[in-house]
């Protein structure tokens, strides 16, 4: 019975995850993270369309209120930024969070969009432009919330650069300012591991307590009041035992390749994690609990 509902929930939660990275594949090249929460409702619905698929007329949805609005508007540049977050080639994209760094440095939306230019050179391929993305958002901006996400992508580009200790000093920044985000947490600690003394602190183990010396006479229990002892387990209905199944969606040694799946898997409704092997390739599992009932 066991090894029936193994391989239903096995081959359940691989056909999902097939399909569910198909349609990462059929996305943009670019992180599909890119989309920060908006706050206008006429932004929010333009996202919306674009996550659920209908890209087309979220940009055309964007362009219309872009022409409506007055560039001094102070909606402007969230709509400007999110313009840029749906644009089809990288070209459009920075043009677009370059034109809200400089023309509206006034807005936080300028710190989300060097966040956003600094992912992208990263993915890019040019993690000096990367670091002087994160470089000039940590000195105009240093109270912005996405700063820990601007360490993360600097750090992982001077990691490339071969600046580790740079590298290091902001990974550890990034991780001081994770809050309570399990997934990016996750993350920056798996990059924090390659820095000297990134292991995590353990509590101090308690001292063994001393046993009670024995009693020169001992009091045998008395029959009559005893505690009854406990009755033997029901096999006939066991306990269900909470038993993981994952499934491996990719293998590869490239760190941006992993970081890009794992966004696009949580677009899509998937936890998935990072495991490095003793090859050295970093794979990436996605598995969920379920309760089955071990004999």
């Amino acid at each position: 019975m066991k090894q029936s509902v193994r391989r239903l929930v096995v081959g359940r939660l691989g056909a999902s995850v097939l399909s569910a990275c198909l349609g990462a594949l059929l996305l943009t090249a670019y992180p599909t993270d890119r989309l920060t929460a908006q706050s206008d409702p006429r932004l929010k619905a333009a996202v919306d369309l674009a996550q659920s698929g209908q890209v087309d007329s979220a940009r055309a949805m964007v362009r219309k209120l872009l022409a409506t609005l007055s560039p001094r508007d102070s909606a402007y540049p969230e709509a400007l930024y999110t313009q840029g977050m749906l644009a089809a080639d990288a070209p459009t994209v920075t043009a677009n969070l370059q034109r809200v760094v400089v023309e509206y440095g006034w807005s936080p939306w300028a710190a989300n969009a060097l966040m956003r230019l600094a992912q992208l050179a990263y993915t890019q391929g040019d993690p000096a432009s990367a670091v002087q993305s994160v470089q000039r958002l940590r000195r105009d901006y240093p109270d912005s919330p996405v700063k820990p996400r601007a360490d993360f992508w600097g750090a992982k580009a001077d990691f490339d650069l071969r600046n580790e200790p740079e590298g290091c000093a902001l990974i550890q920044e990034a991780l001081a300012g994770a809050g309570d985000d399990v997934e990016f947490k996750n993350q920056v600690s798996f990059y924090a591991a390659r820095c000297p003394g990134a292991a995590t602190a353990t509590a101090p183990a308690s001292p063994p307590t001393a046993p009670a010396p024995a009693t020169a006479t001992a009091t045998p229990p008395n029959p009559a009041t005893a505690a009854p002892a406990s009755p033997p387990p029901d096999t006939a209905h066991p306990v269900p035992v909470k038993t993981t199944y994952a499934v491996q969606v990719l293998a590869v040694k490239s760190a941006a390749d992993v970081d890009a799946l794992l966004t696009r898997l949580k677009v899509m409704g998937y936890e998935g994690r990072a495991v490095r092997d003793s090859s050295g390739l970093i794979k990436v599992r996605v598995g969920q609990p379920f309760v089955v009932a071990e004999p």
